[in-house]
């Protein structure tokens, strides 16, 4: 017989890897400030845009000679402008352990056509990179937002390295310590850690990556989009607000809101502690729970943020069609939305862990997991 159904609910079953959940205090009167209906060039949209890259830089810790620019076509445009303006100088090197480091490879081999080497590891694993030529132009992600694991640290990225360093660090920044004196190009998009609004990338280039820019030209051209030259030099003015298109300025406005929230609770440390304790609960439970694992071999490279699971149980007939299960079980009784595996991954759930997600939360949402699986292993064992 299944387990009795649990008594207490999550206060806010949103656990989606993106967008992802709002920050605890959000409610759209804080938006009131918004500058609707004025232009991203008039004096109150290009303020309120730098005001967005000032706070980022401060928050995250981004040196003072570190470009940061606001960009189109959330994390995805980032990586792309980064990928179509700088490579193609010299031979890159793909690492890839998840769907979107994949899906770099296929735009460098296949689209840019650029000699490189590829390195991939299965779901749950990360590259060694101990491996890897940092004298090529390096592309990865820092946190694989669809398999659960995330690089420890930058000790194996030489300081005197050639090449570049490109992370795509959407599911890393504002939850996990990026250093940035290994890293050359670092993008994000607002609707992850922060919870923002989708559609706005953040590119941040070091002065490596700006030499590259405005002494290197790409044989292929580029869509306006993706141009950040003019006559050879870097267009400032993208880096101090003035977007290469129109912003939504409600977006910049939730972005603000979530900016001023992570600074109430300690800005990036305190963004880190709560998404270190989040996941602490759910890695406590899987030691407790035989039937229920981390994706993620290593502990060191365990996400705090897009925690990926898989189920152990012997008895479970069906990996997949359990998973799906589980998960429309969790989000029909309203406790937990969103948490399947992504499409490309193993069959499994993913639970997010961000800061704008409460500790609380995720205690009250798993005894609601473990009767989830109870109930489907019946249901299984009577269709049987």
């Amino acid at each position: 017989m299944a387990m009795t159904k649990p008594a207490a609910r999550p206060g806010n079953p949103r656990f989606s890897s993106g967008p992802c959940a709002k920050i605890p205090t959000f409610t759209l009167d804080a938006l009131a400030d918004a500058a609707l209906g004025r232009s991203h060039r008039a004096a109150i949209g290009k303020a309120k845009l730098k005001a967005a890259i000032d706070e980022t830089r401060d928050i995250l810790g981004v040196p003072d000679d570190y470009r940061i620019g606001i960009v189109p076509a959330s994390d995805t445009g980032a990586v792309e402008m980064a990928m179509w303006s700088m490579l193609g100088e010299r031979k890159a090197t793909m690492l890839a352990w998840e769907s979107f480091g994949a899906g770099w490879v296929t735009d460098v081999v296949k689209q840019l056509k650029i000699d490189a080497e590829i390195k991939e590891a299965d779901y749950g694993q990360i590259v060694d990179l101990s491996t890897v030529d940092f004298d090529t132009d390096v592309v990865f992600t820092w946190n694989g937002t669809t398999s659960g694991v995330r690089v420890p640290n930058g000790d194996a990225i030489p300081a005197g390295r050639a090449g570049l360093t490109i992370c795509d660090a959407t599911s890393a920044a504002f939850a996990q310590d990026l250093p940035w004196d290994k890293l050359d190009v670092v993008t994000f998009s607002w609707q992850k850690v922060l919870g923002g609004e989708a559609a706005h990338g953040m590119l941040i280039l070091s002065p490596r990556a700006v030499e590259r820019l405005e002494s290197y030209t790409p044989a292929w051209p580029l869509p306006k989009i993706f141009r950040m030259t003019k006559g050879g030099k870097l267009n400032e003015g993208i880096f101090k607000g003035e977007t290469i298109n129109t912003p939504s300025m409600l977006a910049v406005e939730d972005y603000l809101a979530a900016l001023d929230w992570a600074r109430s609770v300690g800005g990036l440390k305190g963004l880190m502690g709560r998404a270190d304790a989040n996941a602490k609960v759910i890695w406590d439970f899987c030691d407790s729970h035989d039937w229920l694992a981390n994706l993620a071999e290593d502990p060191a490279t365990r996400s705090n943020t897009s925690v990926c699971l898989k189920f152990t149980d012997d008895r479970i007939t069906d990996g997949a069609a359990f998973a799906k299960a589980i998960a429309k079980r969790l989000e029909a009784e309203g406790v937990a939305l969103d948490i399947g595996a992504y499409r490309d991954a193993p069959a499994g759930l993913r639970i997010w862990c961000g800061g704008t997600v409460e500790t609380r939360d995720v205690e009250a949402m798993l005894p609601w997991l473990e009767w989830a699986f109870e109930a489907e292993l019946e249901a299984q064992s009577q269709a049987a």
